[in-house]
């Protein structure tokens, strides 16, 4: 039988494909050799079509491609560690961020091909397609489906066909699956919170200037490109910008490094020229303290001599006050001395004289007898009484 095989057909069993073995099983699942041989021209000629398509250049390098992309994409799953440097403040960074680092790079360029291609089309998808209302079409449809099958196969069988369909146990997720994806949800979220603070407290100058310059013609591009637009224009700088500078990176980093020069020099040139107007107004402020210093001082010494003057007047001044004033309290004490003893004399004088003017004839005789009371005569006469006005009369009690 080996030797009716048409001459395209490989018979070593070690060149063997698996994925054409398989094609083959799927084709032609009778496993008799018989069943292969050709009979006329047309199956001879088909057979070996067939053997070419599978065999040929064409087929080859599509599971060439196949199995590159595959390794490529265990290569990527693999890169997710966590990464052996660290941030700035020594903290320990995600394991997303070797694995975002890896899909950057474009070191396996079908995956991140694969990947830039998936969000290009997800979002082309929520843009143009009408996702939502096409889910709850499928949803509604799906019930629908379903519950009429189960209400016309009780009807008719007694036995509705969802219940036939229906698991014997319903599938639940694993708490060990339910954990590491909610592991990986937590390390992708601070995977963006430890990039946005690393961004904003500019860890890496040249990536916060580049987010910053992003930021900024976003902010005008905004007013007449839609999001969408912002979205795919943002995918694509952030998957093409760095395959760009690896594939010109000796001439970025020249440049950059000349930049770098260029930008050294003028601070260098800056800082030179700052100090030296530092050095001058230094001077200038130390002459200018100097001679204020000088006439603070003259200043502080002439108010002491005029301090000292005026101090020296003040006493003289006072003691002359002082002595005048002693005087007058002198002349003020004699002179009320003598007048409180004229006014003494006066007193004695005039007592005296009171004394002899006055004369024991001058005042009427005491009474002797003692001093005599008349009652009057009781009369039967009405007691007045007190009238209130609009009210009765009352007399008074004796």
């Amino acid at each position: 039988m080996a030797d009716n095989v048409p001459p395209s057909v490989p018979t070593n069993n070690s060149n063997a494909n698996p994925t054409v073995d398989a094609l083959k099983a799927i084709h032609l699942p009778n496993t008799d050799p018989s069943a292969i041989e050709p009979t006329d021209d047309t199956s001879l000629d088909a057979a070996s079509a067939y053997n070419s398509v599978t065999n040929g250049p064409v087929a080859q390098n599509v599971m060439d491609q196949s199995a590159k992309t595959k390794d490529e994409l265990s290569n990527l799953a693999a890169s997710r560690q966590p990464p052996s440097y660290t941030a700035a403040t020594g903290q320990q960074l995600t394991h997303y961020h070797s694995f975002f680092s890896e899909l950057l790079s474009w070191r396996n360029p079908r995956a991140s091909g694969i990947a830039y291609a998936s969000l290009v089309a997800l979002i082309f998808t929520f843009r143009y397609l009408d996702v939502l209302r096409w889910g709850l079409k499928l949803t509604w449809m799906a019930l629908g489906i379903t519950v009429a099958a189960e209400v016309a196969g009780k009807v008719v069988l007694n036995n509705g066909f969802a219940t036939q369909l229906r698991p014997r146990k319903y599938y639940t997720i694993p708490r060990e699956t339910l954990d590491a994806a909610i592991g990986d949800v937590h390390e992708l979220i601070n995977f963006f919170v430890i990039e946005a603070q690393r961004v904003l407290f500019a860890e890496n100058v040249y990536v916060s200037a580049a987010a910053a310059l992003s930021a900024f013609i976003s902010y005008f591009l905004i007013k007449i490109v839609p999001y969408w637009g912002l979205a795919v224009i943002g995918t694509t700088l952030l998957f093409f910008a760095p395959l760009i500078y690896n594939s010109n990176k000796e001439l970025i980093d020249a440049q950059l490094q000349h930049a770098g020069e260029i930008v050294s020099a003028q601070t260098a040139q800056l800082r030179s020229a700052a100090q030296k107007s530092t050095e001058q107004a230094t001077q200038v402020t130390k002459q200018y303290m100097g001679d204020y210093t000088a006439k603070a001082q003259s200043l502080i010494k002439k108010g002491a001599h005029q301090t000292q003057d005026y101090t020296a007047k003040a006493q003289s001044v006072g003691q002359d006050y002082t002595a005048k004033a002693q005087s007058l309290t002198q002349d003020y004490a004699a002179k009320a001395q003598s007048l409180m003893g004229k006014g003494a004399q006066k007193t004695e004088q005039t007592a005296q004289q009171a004394k002899e003017t006055l004369k024991p004839t001058d005042f009427p005789a005491a009474p002797k007898d003692d001093i005599k009371t008349s009652v009057p005569e009781s009369k039967n006469e009405p007691e007045p009484a007190i009238k209130h006005p609009g009210g009765p009369s009352f007399p008074i009690a004796a």
